[in-house]
């Protein structure tokens, strides 16, 4: 008899750059967590990101939900045990996916918040794309779920780290000046009152390293892929191996 973890879904392609790093990060994990040769049980379906940014450049937020519903469904019909959303932005549509799924779906400013909550700080700064800025799905959340208080940059640093995401980041470039851009964006939440910042962006964490930030950094894409990780082991099933 062998235990058997769960499988993990993922939704990607929004853009691969982060899906792979999910990839990486979920088997890593694994490895850390059972030894020896383990990798991580995982399915993907990875959607065309240009169609993706259309869409979301032209505010056409429901068709994008029924996107996501369908790779749902098809994630659900491969045996994925529970989904992930390999994106911060396109959880703006994440109550289509609980909608069509009869499987655990981790959202990722759950996963965020239940990590902030565990540093005990109470105010936090948010880099990521103006639709995760700006609109409420995600801030609304941590502030109502876990009593966090979210800050996020003024409209023109807003639009600096959004031009960096979708000009630079989603094509895998990383440059020096960016990173100092965005740096300087995060020490002035830092002196605005913020205890900590989320990379509320997949790709930002490809791009800002924690050592060179003086409070405490949130990788979404890491926090989510671990805590996938640990329900999937946690929830592991028992499964008889044929006699040898």
């Amino acid at each position: 008899m062998n235990e058997q973890m769960k499988v993990i879904g993922l939704i990607g392609g929004m853009s691969w750059e982060s899906s792979k790093l999910y990839y990486e990060l979920i088997n890593k994990k694994v490895r850390e967590t059972l030894g020896g040769s383990h990798s991580g049980r995982s399915i993907m379906v990875s959607v065309d990101f240009a169609e993706i940014e259309k869409l979301s450049f032209e505010n056409r937020w429901d068709e994008i939900g029924e996107i996501m519903a369908d790779c749902t469904k098809r994630l659900e019909r491969a045996g994925a045990n529970i989904i992930l959303l390999c994106t911060n932005t396109i959880h703006l549509v994440s109550n289509e996916i609980e909608r069509h799924s009869t499987i655990p779906f981790l959202h990722i400013a759950e996963a965020t918040g239940e990590e902030i909550r565990g540093r005990q700080l109470k105010k936090v700064g948010l880099l990521g794309t103006k639709f995760t800025m700006e609109k409420d799905f995600y801030t609304h959340l941590l502030e109502e779920k876990y009593q966090i208080k979210v800050i996020t940059p003024p409209a023109p640093d807003r639009q600096i780290v959004h031009d960096i995401i979708y000009s630079e980041l989603v094509h895998g470039k990383f440059t020096e000046l960016s990173r100092k851009k965005c740096n300087q964006i995060i020490k002035n939440l830092e002196q605005a009152g913020a205890e900590g910042v989320i990379l509320g962006c997949t790709e930002l964490p490809l791009l800002v390293r924690s050592s060179e930030i003086g409070i405490p950094v949130f990788d979404t894409a890491k926090i989510h892929a671990h805590k996938a990780v640990e329900w999937a082991v946690e929830h592991a099933t028992k499964e008889y191996s044929p006699a040898n």
